[in-house]
């Protein structure tokens, strides 16, 4: 719907104010203006409250606004379950992982502006908890979880979300009979 009507000059032919003009087409504008703002919005349940069918598509549009965050910030993409349980499991997950974000999307719109969740979760997602396993003169294995200490970015992002990482875990003993398994996880 063009709000311009244009001439334009011939193909090799001068470009002279007579060649090229232009003219608003105002009566198009105003009707144009008259429903800007507004929705024209048909449906076939007539029987039904218009606010109540306004609050209908509304939820719509945060139910799509929500499968998008699924597949484009936390890329989830559709899974093919054999099993009921594994398909009521996956959209618990995916539920969860949907109900984090919106967290995190609230939490960071007061403390830190203009940061979107999927740039905190890429930012904050280089720190790792790992497991350091030495095997002790006896037989037995001293394991020692540790998380990588953040960089000073990650640190001023926590900090700006009133966010710290829990303290790191006492090393523990595995017994001689459990090094198979800890030897295991050491190579991969």
């Amino acid at each position: 719907m063009g709000f311009v009507r244009m001439h334009l000059p011939e193909e090799g032919e001068e470009v002279t104010p007579q060649a090229f003009t232009f003219a608003m087409e105002k009566e198009k504008l105003r009707k144009a203006e008259l429903r800007d703002g507004h929705y024209l919005w048909r449906s076939n349940l007539v029987g039904e409250d218009p606010a109540v069918l306004w609050e209908r598509y509304i939820q719509l549009t945060q139910i799509e606004a929500a499968f998008k965050t699924l597949q484009s910030e936390l890329g989830l993409r559709p899974l093919y379950h054999q099993l009921e349980k594994r398909v009521k499991a996956h959209i618990f997950v995916a539920f969860l992982a949907y109900a984090l974000s919106v967290t995190l999307k609230q939490r960071l719109k007061a403390l830190a502006p203009g940061l979107t969740p999927r740039a905190v979760l890429e930012k904050l997602g280089t720190i790792q908890m790992l497991d350091v396993c030495l095997p002790t003169t006896d037989g037995r294995w001293l394991i020692m979880p540790r998380y990588t200490q953040p960089e000073p970015e990650q640190r001023l992002l926590l900090h700006r979300l009133h966010l710290s990482l829990p303290p790191q875990p006492p090393p523990r003993i595995k017994p001689a009979e459990q090094a198979a398994t800890a030897t295991l996880q050491l190579k991969m």
